[in-house]
C-alpha cells in the first residue's frame, strides 16, 4: 500500500511538469515524451485526468502546492462515485453507439448535459467497459447499423419428399443477418447454385426492405470465382447483381468463420430454432416448407432476447432500418455470363443452341449474357447482338444483317420466293421457274438457272422474258441456256407456226404448288 502511494505521489510529480510544460512552454505530446522519457499514451492520459479535474492551465490554482492535495483532485474517482450521481442505461448507450457517427464520447457529453455531476469520462468508459463484458457477444462487436448483410448456408437440410414419385431431396437453408440488429432471415432451396444464391441475397434484401453498404459472404464456388484474401474475384453474374442493387461484395478468408460470426451463430440459432421444430413433419414442396420456416422466423424475430431486453425486430426498427438504403425501382434479373469465341460461320454456341454475330467478329472472343428470355453478346464491352432465347435443342437463330452481303442474297433465297418474283413478269414466267426447280432432285439445285433467267428480264424486258418462257414451254426447252437463246435469236417475238395446247400446271394451279408453302 505504501509503494503504491510513493508511486502514485511520483506520477503527481510528474504530472506537475507534463501540465508546465504544455501550458506554460506549449510543447507537444511527442516533444514532452522524449525530454522526461514517458510514454506519449501515459501523457495523454495525465493530461486527460487534468482536463476533467479543471486543470487547463498554468500555474496551478491556489492550495494545490502540496502533490496530496493534487493527488486527491486528479485521482478521487478511482474511488466509489458519490451516490447521487444518475447511472446511464447502459443497454441504451450501447444501441445508440451502434448509430452511424456515434462516439462514446458523444454519449459521454449528452449524459453530461443532463446530469452535469454525473461519472467522468473514465470513469464512464470503464463502467461502459464492464457492461459490455457482463453483455451478450451482441454487444461487445460494434457493428454499425446498415453497414452490412452477412450471408451462409445452413450445415443442417430439410428433406421434402417428391409426391408424384417418392423421391427425397434435401432442401438447403440459407441464412442473412443484420449484425447490428441480429435480424435474421432463412430462406429453403433444393440448391447452394448460383441461381439459388442470387436468389436468396435477392429475398433477403426485399425481407429487410433495404440495401445494406456491404454482403459479407462465404466463398461459396457458385459466387467467387477466386477466393483469394486481398483480391477475390468475383462470380460476373454476383458482381451485376451487387452493381444492380449498389452495394459492395467482400468474401471472407477461406476457413476463418469469424470473419462473419453472426451469421455463423445465426445459423446455429436458426438450427436449433426452426429447423430442430421441423424435424418431425413432412413437407411436400419447397412452398410449403418455406410457409412454415417464415412462421417460425416470424417467432424468432419478436421473441425477447435476455440480456439485450429486446427483440431482434425492436432492435431493427429502433436502430437499422432507416440506416439500409433503398431498394432499386426493378428487381434484379437473373442472368449468366459465359465467354465463347466466333465460329467461322459467324455463330456462337451457348447451352447447345447456336446465335449469329456480326460476321466482321469471326475467330474473336466474345462474352454472352443469357437470361430466361435473351441472349446478348458483348464485344468489348460493346453489345453487338441480341436474340430471343430460343428453347429448341441445337436451335439456330440468325440474323441477317449479321451476314456478309453475298449471304444475305443467299439466305434469302427459296423456291416460293424465286416463283413470287417470275409472277410479277408473267404466268408463263412463274411456270418455268417452278419446272426449274421441280425437274431437279434438290430445288436448291434449280437456284442459279433460276435467278439466270429472272435476271434476263433486265436486259429484255419483262415482256419479252415472258413471251421466252411461253416459247420456251411449247418447245419442252426448261432451261437457262434455251430461254437466253430463244431471247437472242428474237424467236419469242416470231408467230407460233400453230397453236398448240399449252400444258397444264404440274399441280393444276401454280398457287397451290408446294413451293409457295
Amino acid at each position: 500500500m505504501a509503494r503504491r502511494k510513493q508511486a502514485r505521489l511520483t506520477d503527481v510529480k510528474d504530472i506537475r511538469s507534463i501540465l508546465r510544460l504544455t501550458h506554460e512552454q506549449g510543447l507537444s505530446v511527442r516533444a514532452i515524451s522524449e525530454r522526461l522519457k514517458i510514454s506519449k499514451t501515459t501523457i495523454s492520459t495525465y493530461l486527460l485526468r487534468a482536463r476533467e479535474a479543471g486543470l487547463t492551465g498554468w500555474p496551478l490554482p491556489p492550495g494545490l502546492d502540496e502533490d496530496a492535495v493534487l493527488q486527491r483532485r486528479l485521482f478521487h474517482r478511482r474511488g466509489r462515485p458519490p451516490q447521487d450521481m444518475h447511472a446511464p442505461d447502459w443497454s441504451q448507450i450501447a444501441s445508440e453507439l451502434k448509430r452511424k457517427g456515434v462516439t462514446l464520447t458523444l454519449l459521454w457529453q449528452e449524459y453530461r448535459e443532463r446530469h452535469p455531476n454525473g461519472y467522468g469520462y473514465t470513469w464512464f468508459c470503464e463502467r461502459f467497459a464492464a457492461f459490455e463484458q457482463r453483455a451478450s457477444a451482441t454487444f461487445r462487436n460494434r457493428h454499425t447499423a446498415g453497414a452490412a448483410m452477412q450471408t451462409d448456408y445452413a450445415g443442417h437440410t430439410v428433406p421434402v419428399i417428391d409426391p408424384a414419385t417418392g423421391e427425397i431431396r434435401p432442401a438447403q437453408i440459407f441464412v442473412a443477418v443484420l449484425p447490428a440488429s441480429l435480424y435474421t432471415f432463412a430462406y429453403a432451396s433444393f440448391t447452394q447454385r448460383l441461381p439459388d444464391w442470387i436468389e436468396g441475397q435477392q429475398r433477403a434484401l426485399s425481407f429487410f426492405g433495404g440495401v445494406t453498404k456491404a454482403i459479407v459472404c462465404d466463398n461459396l464456388k457458385a459466387g467467387v470465382a477466386k477466393p483469394l484474401w486481398f483480391e477475390p474475384t468475383i462470380n460476373a453474374t454476383f458482381a451485376a447483381f451487387a452493381e444492380h442493387y449498389d452495394t459492395t461484395i467482400l468474401p471472407t478468408r477461406p476457413k476463418r468463420p469469424k470473419d462473419k460470426a453472426k451469421v455463423e451463430g445465426s445459423v446455429l440459432i436458426v438450427e436449433r430454432w426452426i429447423l430442430a421444430r421441423l424435424r418431425n413433419e413432412r413437407f411436400f414442396s419447397l412452398v410449403d416448407l418455406n410457409v412454415r420456416i417464415n412462421q417460425l422466423l416470424g417467432d424468432l424475430n419478436n421473441r425477447p432476447m435476455r440480456r439485450v431486453g429486446k427483440s431482434r425486430h425492436q432492435l431493427f426498427e429502433a436502430i437499422e432500418r432507416e440506416a439500409l438504403a433503398p431498394l432499386p425501382a426493378t428487381p434484379f434479373e437473373y442472368s449468366e455470363w459465359k465467354s465463347a469465341k466466333v465460329h467461322p460461320d459467324y455463330h456462337v454456341e451457348v447451352n447447345k443452341a447456336v446465335y449469329s454475330v456480326p460476321h466482321r467478329l469471326i475467330g474473336r472472343q466474345v462474352d454472352v449474357r443469357l437470361t430466361s428470355r435473351i441472349v446478348e453478346v458483348f464485344h468489348d464491352h460493346q453489345r453487338v447482338a441480341s436474340h430471343r432465347r430460343t428453347s429448341q435443342r441445337a436451335g439456330h437463330v440468325t440474323v441477317n444483317e449479321h451476314m456478309p452481303k453475298t449471304h444475305q442474297h443467299y439466305a434469302n433465297t427459296t423456291p416460293a420466293s424465286l416463283i413470287k418474283q417470275a409472277a410479277k413478269i408473267g404466268r408463263n414466267a412463274a411456270i418455268l421457274i417452278e419446272r426449274l426447280m421441280r425437274d431437279r432432285p434438290h430445288p436448291q439445285q434449280g437456284y442459279r438457272a433460276a435467278q439466270g433467267v429472272l435476271s434476263l428480264a433486265r436486259r429484255y424486258g419483262p415482256e419479252r422474258l415472258e413471251a421466252a418462257c411461253d416459247r420456251a414451254l411449247m418447245i419442252n426447252a426448261t432451261s437457262y441456256s434455251s430461254v437466253s437463246t430463244i431471247l437472242k435469236s428474237g424467236l419469242d417475238q416470231a408467230p407460233p407456226a400453230a397453236e398448240p395446247v399449252k400444258p397444264a400446271p404440274p399441280h393444276g394451279n401454280i398457287r397451290g404448288s408446294s413451293y409457295y408453302q
